[in-house]
């Protein structure tokens, strides 16, 4: 029983940990796409995955939100 109480808070600790971070990539890409050097294609992806990644966020559905954050984060070369 003790166990299945640990797993439990470390679940919502892990989710907690993903809806931090995605505000944070999103100011991030924010950040880094006006200096970008893409062309239409890839400038039109990232800000596609960007709001995608911020309706996820929004939904409560943070590790899809990072995953979409984190593929627009590779486009623009960033961290």
């Amino acid at each position: 029983m003790k166990r299945i109480a640990i797993s439990v808070a470390l679940a919502f600790a892990a989710t907690a940990a993903f809806a931090n971070n995605c505000p944070a990539d999103m100011k991030a890409i924010d950040a880094a796409l006006p200096k970008a050097k893409l062309d239409a294609k890839q400038s039109a992806e990232v800000k596609k995955l960007r709001a995608d990644g911020e309706q996820f966020h929004k939904a409560g559905k943070h590790p899809e939100s990072m995953a979409a954050l984190g593929k627009a984060k590779g486009i623009l070369g960033i961290k």
